[in-house]
């Protein structure tokens, strides 16, 4: 799948005459030669994009030349653990009602300015102005922060709003970008701490409040440094349409680490051109592009080129617009389920970067042991069979006419999937499902619109009757089940509190019943389940998993069809010490690798 900047997610000039200060290497004579890569979250490089971090098109590269306080580990189960970033140690008060964070006593920016608490507590603002989860400024919004203090110049402690607490409030702090205040400081105005402890009442002036500093987003994206201030290792030397420049930050804490002196992210615009930078060994690091088997194959012939594997929380699922008839009938959904061949699926559209799903759980399979221990074992599988399908089929009062399935009152039925443009593994996939729905009697269709933006805003908006979407999205449970039994399906967490809306209404493309009866277990509302993992330790929520796990593998608002492997490319022609095999540095940027002191340049 084509990484774009989204969800979610997923940010003076610095243009092609822009350089940055003395406390850089411009020529590489510090030793460790260029290090080349992509920016995988992001296609394209606009050399007219100012060094800002917040703007989707910024020359700011995650890991490099921009610093978040910690980077999260990939843990099964606990989303709170983390590498070190501008912050080297923290402590997480034993009821996750706060984190007190210690930077380094001898942190610097690129400029030779130290970095401090007042750079966090600044940078915490313009979260505040961004929607960050942990900063956020809609009344009652779970995990939200409620004090932030600056204990001394390289300590600043942030307290939870404990009226509606969530388990991860402490990964929602430590993914704060850090940024200097004595460059971003005008981004703020000097009453903002004031509109902030305002905006949390009631009333008028509380409204007032939270539309300004809401308001402040958008001149803190459009925000045009006069150069790259950097707190991570590399700071922005130049940029043009064809490539970005970086060079080692010698003012970084732990600038003996860095191996590279200079850093070139290449310009793409397709994975198609990632792949030939690949085969010719252009890149030393390239993170998760789908790659069919043949072009792999060619890669791997790239000399010194090797793939790492490792655990990627996220899964691929087809999901159902229930409002659209016959997908409100849960035998429809159990039908196709048992028509598509997962396997088959899985080695046509991700052979290198997936593993097929054991069943639908709504979890990825290496964590759903964990949470679900033996009843993991307890789901049916969906293993292909066409006697269980078209039992389901005429359960559902589907007829079948001229050798085709159709609607109970005779009409024809087209499962009609829809996927972006670009998104070449979820396009392969839809077309081998096509392939098989029409080979057993369901006929069926591909539709493709321009972009992911696009695919997101119309899915949300219930145009299409069958979507992909990412499931599983770990590893805080909560996180998990909201991709199912979210806003998405009808359920929204206002302070603490689970609403559900009717099918299209609010965003609910989805529309599931808001209960479901579960056998073995009874009825359950399985958005206020979900809503309940949001402030519940790992043992609470192991029994909330199974019950969520049961709803979705019985009642299918999705089936789920793969699980995402994170291969990442890199080459041992130039650079060694690559993380191994599953290790949890492998979803964080080469940047970030680098930090921790991994990588070496080859002499």
């Amino acid at each position: 799948m084509k990484r774009l900047a989204a969800v979610v997610a997923l940010l003076g000039l610095a243009t092609g005459t822009a350089c940055s200060g003395g406390s850089t290497d411009p020529s590489g004579s510090g030793g460790g030669g260029l290090f080349t890569t992509i920016d995988v979250t992001r296609p394209g490089i606009d050399a007219n994009a100012p060094a800002n971090p917040f703007n989707p098109k910024g020359n700011v590269f995650r890991g490099y030349n921009e610093i978040r306080l910690a980077y999260s580990k990939n843990h099964l189960t606990d989303p709170n653990v983390f590498y070190p970033g501008a912050a080297t140690s923290w402590e997480i008060a034993p009821d996750n009602s706060s984190i007190t964070v210690k930077l380094p006593p001898n942190g610097k920016w690129s400029d030779g300015k130290p970095l401090t608490a007042e750079d966090v507590k600044l940078s915490i603002g313009i979260a505040y102005t961004q929607g960050s989860t942990a900063f956020a400024i809609t009344p009652g919004a779970a995990g939200a922060a409620a004090e932030v203090t600056v204990v001394d110049p390289t300590t600043i402690k942030v307290t939870q709003d404990m009226s509606n607490p969530s388990a991860k409030f402490a990964r929602g702090v430590m993914d704060t970008i850090v940024v200097p205040a004595h460059v971003w400081g005008g981004v703020l105005p000097a009453d903002f701490w004031d509109k902030l402890k305002a905006s949390r009442g009631t009333g008028p002036v509380a409204d007032k409040a939270r539309e300004e500093i809401t308001g402040l987003g958008q001149k803190i994206i459009a925000f045009r440094p006069e150069k790259d201030v950097s707190g991570g290792p590399f700071t922005l030397a130049r940029v043009n349409p064809g490539e970005a420049l970086l060079v080692r930050n010698k003012n970084f804490y732990n600038a003996s680490k860095i191996a590279p002196a200079q850093v070139k992210f290449l310009n793409y615009t397709g994975n198609e051109q990632i792949w030939n930078y690949l085969i010719a060994g252009k890149l030393d690091h390239s993170g998760f592009t789908a790659v069919p088997t043949d072009v792999m194959n060619r890669i791997k012939q790239a000399p010194g080129a090797q793939v790492v594997r490792g655990f990627s929380p996220v899964s691929v699922g087809m999901a159902f617009n229930q409002s659209k008839k016959p997908y409100d009938n849960v035998h429809v959904r159990r039908g196709l389920a048992y028509l598509i061949d997962r396997e088959q699926v899985t080695k046509t559209a991700s052979p290198e970067g997936g593993t097929p799903a054991a069943t639908t759980s709504g979890i990825h399979q290496r964590p759903a042991a964990e949470w679900l221990g033996d009843e993991a074992g307890t789901l049916e599988p969906y293993k292909f069979d066409k006697a269980k399908a078209e039992a389901e089929f005429k359960a559902a009062g589907l007829r079948q006419k001229d050798g085709r399935w159709a609607l109970p009152d005779g009409s024809p039925w087209k499962v009609s999937m829809t996927a972006p443009a670009g998104f070449s593994d979820w396009i392969s996939a839809q077309e081998n499902i096509k392939s098989q729905l029409i080979e057993n009697g369901v006929d069926a269709e591909v539709v493709t619109v321009a972009d992911y933006p696009l695919y997101l805003e119309e899915i949300a908006a219930g145009k299409y009757d069958v979507g992909f979407w990412l499931l599983a999205l770990g590893p805080a449970p909560y996180d998990i089940y909201q991709r199912l039994y979210g806003a998405s399906n009808g359920w929204t967490n206002v302070a603490g509190k689970i609403r559900h809306s009717p099918a299209g209404k609010d965003g609910n493309w989805m529309g599931s019943a808001e209960t479901i009866d579960v056998e073995g277990i009874g009825k359950i509302n399985p958005g206020e389940l979900t809503g309940k993992l949001n402030n519940v330790g790992a043992e609470e929520a192991k029994p909330i998993m199974v019950k969520l796990a049961k709803a979705a593998n019985q009642d299918l608002p999705a089936i789920q069809l793969w699980d995402y492997v994170n291969a990442q490319f890199v080459n041992t022609g130039r650079f060694t010490g690559w993380p191994g095999e599953d290790s949890d540095l492998l979803r964080w940027p080469a940047g970030v690798w680098m930090q921790q002191g991994l990588l070496k340049a080859k002499r």
